[in-house]
């Protein structure tokens, strides 16, 4: 079988394919959009023959690696007993039946209950719903607002921008929708200045004690955060955060959403960032690795207080999707955390292989100019970009190095990210030591050459 026409289809694209987050005449003046045809393990190939190293798992989601033949074969198999049907009209399937209560058994005790999407997006708009369906429900409709973060990220759909804490995406739309408000996230490298860690943790943390104070507790429905922001830039956050998360939301009577979208599933080295930091949701959000990207699947699991009240209480819930726990991705979820469980890789990532590509970064940039800080939590980190490392001065332009530092690595067959000021990486759970050690290699490259641009070497 002859490959692709490259040409042919970089035409097509630019003439009848609107990408996502993706600037058009850029695009186009650049020549177009390269073309994946393959990929295995870690390991992307385009049209032109090039071997690229993904460093990203995809979207932060391809935790069991490309080509993994178990789930190509569930998805088959489901397709040949039952290719759809839906949730509706008081029926279900047995595949979507069987991920509900794994899921149960998977994630912290109290989540009992899981309602099916196709995307974090979906997912996060389903818990807004569910959210202050419950507190009109408990003889509270004034509690509608919904706290996030600066630097959060919940989604691209009208609601989830309205949680997301980018402004950015806000000046689109006309958003935020009424109901949101936003505060400082725990940033240590640029927030914690002199103060130790655990004081910066209960500080960042306490902005949002504030915030419900300001806007009166009566009026506030949610908090919503990710145990580890992803999309905002790898920001991990001091060990005192959450706890002090935990206390304020229970003493002022406020539902505590953990959006798991990026830390679920093993990334952290835990299942799930609330068992490393000790979370107690009322709300989880769960996509990207619940099928390794394999197909579109999220999920909302639901904490008992909110799920018995919306059930006794709360009559039909009016909200769904035709493909809500589409029983193929329901069946390629099952093999794909049943891969996992069975390969040992959340154990891998927390004990071997997400240390040892931290120890192989921090190796080979401890001293480069431009660096001036890698961090990292399981198999998800950032390299901070400065001007100064002593003084940790920016350079100008408002995150222009870190994509300059995002071209080269992309020139050198490495996929990484460039957010605001960091180049972050999350791969897959399958990286061996050898790729990992061509993974720092290629990202040391791209920051030498990145170096040379703005002329700090």
């Amino acid at each position: 079988m002859s490959g692709p026409d490259t040409a042919e289809l970089k035409r097509l694209s630019g003439a009848h394919h609107w990408h996502p987050f993706t600037d058009h005449k850029e695009l186009a003046a650049l020549g177009g959009p390269r073309i994946i045809t393959h990929a295995e393990g870690v390991w992307l190939t385009d049209s032109a023959g090039h071997r690229i190293l993904d460093a990203m798992s995809g979207l932060w989601c391809v935790n069991v690696g490309y080509g993994r033949r178990e789930l190509a074969e569930a998805a088959f198999s489901q397709l040949n007993d039952l290719s759809f049907y839906h949730g509706f009209f008081k029926t279900t399937t047995e595949p979507t039946v069987r991920l509900a209560s794994k899921l149960a058994e998977l994630t912290p005790p109290g989540l009992s209950r899981a309602f099916f999407a196709n995307s974090g997006s979906e997912a996060n708009d389903t818990i807004i719903r569910m959210a202050r369906h419950y507190w009109a429900l408990k003889g509270k409709p004034g509690k509608r607002f919904i706290i996030g973060r600066e630097h959060g990220y919940h989604g691209s759909t009208m609601a989830a921008i309205s949680l997301n804490g980018m402004k950015v995406m806000h000046e689109q739309g006309g958003l935020p929708l009424p109901g949101f408000a936003h505060v400082m996230t725990p940033y240590p490298f640029e927030g914690q200045g002199e103060m130790s860690a655990e004081a910066f943790g209960r500080l960042a943390a306490r902005a949002v004690e504030e915030k419900i104070l300001e806007l009166g507790p009566e009026n506030v429905a949610a908090f919503i955060g990710e145990p580890i922001q992803g999309a905002g830039g790898v920001i991990i956050p001091p060990e005192s955060y959450w706890p002090e998360i935990n206390r304020i939301c229970r003493e002022h009577d406020i539902l505590l959403i953990a959006d798991e979208v990026i830390c679920g599933f093993g990334r952290l080295g835990h299942w799930f960032g609330s068992h490393r930091y000790g979370i107690t949701p009322d709300f989880m959000t769960l996509a990207k690795g619940i099928t390794s990207g394999y197909v579109p699947l999220s999920a909302v699991m639901v904490g008992d207080r909110v799920a018995e009240t919306l059930i006794e209480e709360g009559g039909e819930f009016y909200h769904g999707f035709t493909y809500s726990g589409h029983p193929v991705a329901c069946a390629v979820a099952l093999a794909n955390l049943e891969l996992i469980e069975r390969e040992g890789l959340v154990a891998r990532v927390r004990d071997d292989i997400g240390p040892y590509l931290l120890s192989r970064l921090r190796t080979l940039l401890a001293d480069h100019p431009i660096v001036g800080e890698i961090r990292g939590e399981g198999m998800i980190g950032a390299i901070e970009i400065v001007k100064d490392r002593r003084t940790r001065e920016r350079f100008s332009g408002n995150g222009k190095a870190a994509l300059i530092a995002r071209d080269h690595c992309f020139q050198n067959d490495l996929i990484m990210r460039g957010v605001r000021e960091s180049l972050v990486f999350a791969p897959a759970f399958t990286l061996t030591h050898d790729e990992a050690d061509e993974l720092a290699r290629r990202a040391k490259q791209a920051l030498d050459l990145t170096a040379r641009d703005l002329g700090a070497l």
